[in-house]
């Protein structure tokens, strides 16, 4: 496939957008594979570079906060190689299956992601007790939504974001860091099935790979310096977007009704 400088432009400028929210919501794949589509990708290979991309933009997070001290590599060895096992087994096995029926459930689960962020907002603030040991939550949410980003992918940063804060009790900005550096690991492990598969368009991957690197550091700076008060309701609206645009593909039928009142 030719692309024209116009093209390969306009989706530099996407990942880096995308790199940005990403890093401090989650949800950066809502904006870089439509516009893989949009640009006459194909599906299969959407997927596939937007992996690519990704892969780039959630490394360069990951290493900002840990360069900060906001990630200890060491503590979370469990969690990363549990995430990196399910994304591995996702990513397989969306080669030789039907993702829809999963992308029914995925808008509830941003809408319930969303009101927990907007209506418990002591909660975000972490400190509680753990309501599952780290290895207990490595085998379970590292691997379970692992898996789903193997799979299908969108809303896994909102996803590990709340189990973080929810479920080990982390403050947003160190439930944010984790996240990311989790996010990686499912980037990472997805993308080599996929490079063996020969999905990956390269020269555009890598592209929009160098716009979210630069964009993914920004954001990652934003977490640093501003903290709750930009996360939390970046959080809020990402989920919420994300949610709407999955049902209005879901359910094209609710659109030409609301269209036609309008």
């Amino acid at each position: 496939m030719e692309f024209s400088w116009e093209i390969i432009g306009a989706l530099f400028v996407v990942a880096s957008l995308a790199g940005f929210i990403d890093a401090i919501a989650g949800g950066g794949g809502m904006i870089t594979v439509p516009a893989l589509l949009a640009a006459g990708i194909p599906p299969a290979q959407a997927l596939a570079t937007n992996k690519l991309q990704s892969s780039f933009g959630s490394f360069s997070a990951t290493l900002y906060f840990v360069r900060n001290g906001l990630v200890k590599l060491n503590d979370m060895r469990l969690a990363i190689a549990c995430t990196f096992v399910g994304s591995a087994a996702g990513a397989l096995l969306v080669q030789y299956m039907d993702a829809g029926t999963l992308t029914k459930v995925i808008p509830g689960l941003l809408v319930a992601i969303a009101l927990y962020f907007l209506f418990a907002p002591d909660a975000v603030d972490g400190g509680g007790y753990p309501k599952l040991s780290q290895a207990g939550f490595a085998l379970t949410v590292g691997t379970g939504i692992g898996f789903y980003d193997g799979f299908f992918g969108p809303g896994t940063g909102s996803l590990f974001a709340v189990c973080f804060v929810v479920i080990a009790q982390l403050g947003i900005v160190e439930a944010t860091a984790k996240t990311k550096v989790l996010n990686f690991t499912s980037n990472i492990a997805a993308l080599l099935f996929f490079i063996l598969a020969g999905l990956p368009i390269w020269e555009i991957g890598l592209v929009m790979a160098l716009g979210g690197f630069i964009g993914a550091r920004l954001g990652a700076k934003v977490v640093v310096t501003k903290g709750r008060k930009l996360i939390r309701p970046l959080v809020v609206m990402v989920s919420m977007v994300m949610a709407v645009k999955l049902l209005a593909e879901q359910n094209p039928q609710w659109v030409d009704t609301l269209v036609s009142f309008v």
